[in-house]
């Protein structure tokens, strides 16, 4: 595995995406460590490189050449790249620990929660690739159909990307758990088809099956998820992370939401006309229906 001509990885989120880039050639056992550290850095960080070596089920001399040939310093290198990570990572978690201590000050809060959503959406729209996201683009704007499926609290951005996929083209569906149509829903996925799901830690099992099922029918998968370790980047030709960190004990969606209706954009542009006439067809059927209240005119 020979990375001589690339720069090592300073951090663990280059650490991961030297990982998954194909161009890093990795053998099984390699592979097996990979998996390990974008799945648990936290135990990484503070194995020893026996416990490691066990824990996945290969030697230590294997561990060591994995860490050298992607750069790093040997397993030393491996494990301060991992501890850096955990140490951002509780620096997070402090700042927000403090919560309940602003007490009636809700300036403050409002003012960290707008800083945190501010900062989840820039960073997600910063490592965004522009080859993955023309892919995808390409895939909802001109497969065949359009299955979006998020479940439990991401129903809500497959909902909105449903919602508005169905208003640019036809043939787009939610998919959801209903009155046990899963299989229903998958039935209708053909080879060709685009499959979209959405999912953050903890994953949906639903979520996760329906979205091998679909790569293993010949669908298009693109995936918005939140880690390089989510079970959905496995199944998915375009992986978008997402990041949903927030103030609170939820986890945030507003970056899911922001880059589902950018999608949805990146559609409108690219089908054109078609939209045009579809969406004056949308309208007329509001006004026939009289879907809204009557305007009052200004």
């Amino acid at each position: 595995m020979a990375t001589a001509s690339r720069r090592p990885p300073q951090t663990y989120d280059e650490l991961v995406a030297t990982l998954r880039n194909p161009a890093t050639p990795l053998t099984r056992s390699q592979r097996l460590l990979a998996d390990r550290v974008m799945a648990d850095p936290e135990g990484v960080a503070f194995m020893t490189i026996s416990e490691l070596a066990s824990a996945v089920g290969v030697n230590e001399a294997t561990v060591v050449r994995f860490a050298t040939g992607i750069g790093l310093e040997g397993y030393p290198g491996l494990t301060r790249l991992c501890r850096e990570y955990l140490r951002e990572q509780v620096h997070l978690l402090r700042r927000y620990d403090n919560l309940e201590q602003l007490g009636a000050d809700g300036g403050n809060l409002l003012q960290q929660a707008a800083a945190q959503e501010g900062a989840n959406i820039a960073r997600t729209f910063a490592r965004i690739d522009p080859e993955t996201w023309e892919a995808a683009v390409t895939a909802l704007a001109e497969a065949p159909r359009v299955h979006v499926m998020g479940l439990r609290k991401c129903h809500a951005p497959a909902y909105l990307l449903g919602y508005l996929l169905r208003m640019l083209r036809e043939d787009v569906e939610t998919v959801t758990l209903g009155t046990g149509t899963l299989t229903d829903d998958l039935r209708r996925v053909h080879e060709g088809d685009c499959f979209v799901t959405i999912a953050i830690r903890r994953y949906s099992t639903e979520t996760v099956r329906a979205a091998a099922w679909a790569r293993a029918r010949g669908a298009r998968c693109v995936a918005l998820t939140d880690n390089p370790s989510s079970p959905l980047a496995a199944s998915a030709e375009q992986v978008f992370f997402v990041d949903a960190a927030g103030p609170s004990v939820l986890r945030s969606l507003t970056a899911f939401t922001a880059l589902v209706q950018a999608l949805a954009t990146g559609v409108a542009q690219r089908r054109g006309h078609q939209v045009r006439s579809t969406l004056l067809q949308e309208e007329e059927l509001l006004e026939e229906f009289g879907a809204y209240i009557p305007e009052t005119p200004l």
